[in-house]
Order: C-alpha cells, then sequence, then structure tokens
C-alpha cells in the first residue's frame, strides 16, 4: 500500500486493479488536477509502486498574472488583485479619454485579457488657414506664382503641437489655370487633429480665338490666346501674306492689329533675268519644269493632260508647272497664262540644262535646287509619292497629317 494522496486544492482521481476498496494498492494510477483558479506543478499521473511510494508528487499553485503598469494620465482598480478572473477597471482624469479596453481580467493562463489602454487629449488643436485667394496668370503664361503664410496653430492641453502636415502645393508654387484646394492639418501629442483648408483660384485672361486666314494658317505661343500669347500668320504656298504678321493677345483681352489677308501670289513675267523670275517663287513654290522640242511631241501632250487631271494635287504640294516649248525664233515660255520673254526662256535653259531636241522635264524644290529629272512622262502619282516622302517639310508634314487630303 502507498500513502493516501491528498492534493491541497486539488483532487486526484485514482483507479486500481483490484477495486475501488484498493485506491492506495500496488499498481493503482491516479490522474491529478487542480481546482479553478490553480495550476498543477509537477506530473498529472502517478502510479503506487512495489517501494510503497508514488511514482511523482504535485502541488497546486494559485494563477496570479504580473502587476499591471500604471496609466499616464489616469488609474485603475482591480476587483481581487492580480489572482484569476480578477477584473481591473481603467478610468481617465478629467479632460482626457480612454482609448482602448475600459477592462482587463486575468485570464487562465496567467495573461491579462487586451491590451493596455491610453488616455489621450479630448479637445483638437485648434489651426486657422489663410483667406482665399484669386490672381491673374502672368503674361505669356498659365500659371500664376502664389505665396501664403503658413497656418496659426496652438493646443489646447499642453500646447505642443506635433506636427503640422500640408496636403497641396507649397507656398511659392506655380498654380495653373482654375480653383486649387489647400488643406492643412495639425496634430497635437495626444494624437488629436484638427484641419482647415483655403482656395487659390487661378484666372487667365483671353482673347477671342483666332481664325486662320483662307489658304493660310496661325501659329501661336503658350495656348493661343491667352495674355501674352503671340500669333503668327502664314500663307500656303502660292499664296502671299496681306497685313500684319503678328498679333498679340493684351491684358485687354482684346488682340493687337487686325487679321490679314492670303491673297494669290502675282507672278510678274517682266523681269530681267530667270534669276528675278525663280526668286519670286523662293520657299513659296515648287516648280515642274517641262521642255518639248513642239507642242505636236506626244510625250509632251501626255504629261500635260496627266497634270491637267491632276491639278488638285499639285496645287496641294504647292507645284507650279512651267511649260517651254517649240524652237526659236517661235518658242513659248509659259507660267499658266503669263507669257515669258525669250530672254528669260533662254537662261532658263541654259540655267537648267534643258535641251530642245527631245521632251525632258525637271522637279525644282522651293529652295530652287533641282531635285529630281524626268525624259518620259511622269505620272501624278509618281511624282505625289516623290514629293510627300523627300520635299515636305515638317510644317508641311504636320498640315498634311490634320487636313488629310481634299482631292
Amino acid at each position: 500500500w502507498c500513502a493516501t494522496l491528498n492534493i491541497h486544492r486539488g483532487e486526484a482521481a485514482c483507479y486500481s486493479p483490484w477495486g475501488s476498496s484498493y485506491r492506495s494498492s500496488l499498481g493503482t494510477r491516479c490522474e491529478l488536477s487542480c481546482t479553478r483558479g490553480y495550476r498543477l506543478v509537477g506530473p498529472s499521473t502517478v502510479q503506487c509502486l512495489p517501494n510503497r511510494h508514488w511514482s511523482g508528487m504535485a502541488y497546486c499553485r494559485q494563477i496570479r498574472c504580473h502587476v499591471l503598469p500604471a496609466l499616464l494620465r489616469g488609474s485603475y482598480v482591480c476587483s481581487a488583485g492580480v489572482q484569476m478572473d480578477s477584473r481591473c477597471d481603467y478610468t481617465c482624469v478629467p479632460g482626457y479619454l480612454l482609448e482602448g479596453d475600459r477592462s482587463r481580467i486575468c485570464m487562465e493562463d496567467g495573461r491579462w485579457s487586451g491590451s493596455e489602454p491610453v488616455c489621450v487629449d479630448l479637445e483638437p488643436p485648434k489651426i486657422r488657414c489663410p483667406e482665399s485667394r484669386q490672381r491673374i496668370a502672368e503674361p505669356g503664361k498659365l500659371t500664376a506664382t502664389v505665396y501664403w503664410d503658413p497656418p496659426r496653430v496652438r493646443d489646447s492641453a499642453d500646447g505642443v503641437i506635433k506636427r503640422v502636415m500640408l496636403r497641396g502645393p507649397e507656398p511659392g508654387s506655380e498654380f495653373p489655370e482654375g480653383e486649387h484646394v489647400i488643406r492643412y492639418t495639425a496634430h497635437d501629442q495626444a494624437y488629436n487633429r484638427a484641419s482647415c483648408k483655403f482656395s487659390i483660384r487661378v484666372q487667365v485672361r483671353r482673347c477671342p480665338v483666332l481664325k486662320p486666314p483662307q489658304n493660310g494658317y496661325i501659329s501661336c505661343t503658350s495656348d493661343g490666346n491667352n495674355y501674352g500669347a503671340t500669333c503668327e500668320y502664314q500663307c500656303d504656298g502660292g499664296y502671299e501674306r496681306q497685313g500684319t504678321s503678328l498679333r498679340v493677345c493684351q491684358s485687354t483681352q482684346h488682340w493687337t492689329g487686325s487679321q490679314p489677308l492670303c491673297a494669290p501670289m502675282q507672278i510678274n513675267t517682266d523681269v530681267n533675268s530667270a534669276a528675278s523670275l525663280l526668286d519670286q517663287f523662293h520657299e513659296k513654290r515648287r516648280l515642274l519644269v517641262i521642255s518639248a522640242p513642239d507642242p505636236s511631241n506626244r510625250y509632251y501632250k501626255m504629261q500635260i493632260s496627266m497634270l491637267q487631271q491632276a491639278a488638285c494635287g499639285l496645287e496641294l504640294r504647292h507645284v507650279t508647272t512651267v511649260e517651254l516649248v517649240g524652237q526659236p525664233p517661235h518658242e513659248v515660255g509659259r507660267i499658266r497664262e503669263h507669257r515669258l520673254s525669250l530672254g528669260i526662256i533662254e537662261e532658263l535653259r541654259r540655267f537648267l540644262h534643258l535641251t530642245r531636241s527631245h521632251f525632258n522635264a525637271v522637279l525644282l524644290d522651293k529652295a530652287g535646287a533641282d531635285r529630281e529629272r524626268y525624259i518620259a512622262p511622269v505620272s501624278p502619282d509618281e511624282l505625289f509619292v516623290f514629293i510627300d516622302t523627300f520635299l515636305l517639310s515638317e510644317r508641311e508634314a504636320a498640315r498634311r497629317a490634320q487636313r488629310g487630303d481634299p482631292c
């Protein structure tokens, strides 16, 4: 027999192979447990050995939680100290609000439920933003540079402001046209925050939108019609500007000057030299000079017929046709309805190395340079592909892409 087991604050449930009357006899096994609020220290199962001793010993220790730390700007009261099931209720001093768990309970595992709360300042800081304002965009720009003083901030509790955050551009930034809201948020040490806002409105003074002249276009700076913008009028190839070339949008929202016109280019054939004649087309038109030994030349008639059918495409690409046909003294030179003198014809032939013996043609660019020669009639499609690929300026290509092909 082993000694009878007595567990203070607990119990032993024993089972003997010989029956309930032999609960402490050899071979008896006992399962040990503690009452609520106590934890078993030692083995949970023991057995009566032949040496009349139990295989081990255990006891019940009271479950206790650690002492809760003091609460800054507050306190707590516990129902049973640090024992299990003890409940501690937190309160804050007047003027502060409890954030977190209001109560914590000592649990069976020796830990407090929840987490430690904090007492925070109830009142947010006071913040006052600058007044809203309106600005006019600077000349030639779509923005205005705006400055302002930082907001005035004070805290009603401990007087300490932790940080002031700006949401939006910094003072001295450039603001585009429209209304912009600037926000400031202040935080105190107790995690309270307060915000304020004000608006900045930027106005762009604008003149009426200018329309391009017929047979011309406009190139403008900035946004095209804002105060300080400058617009330059340009005419298509074969047209000349009549009137002012530049107009400026003023602060009164009116344009300087008046709308110019793009009039058809005046060709003057009553000149002293071929150079003077060609100068009239410089940077304005391309020239396709066609030479034929006589008007009945089949290549000549074929070429003129094809060009007449492609007049729209020629005009779109700023091409003027110059015809040199026949033999002296009956040789004829013409640009549209304008006749050329025999002296000009001779100079053109020498300058362009054009023979009278057979059909040939030469294409000049807007700078007057010889760019391509043909000894047989050239189809409009072939001519147009060459011009569009090699002779169009960036501005011409952009305008072509914008306008499309009206032909």
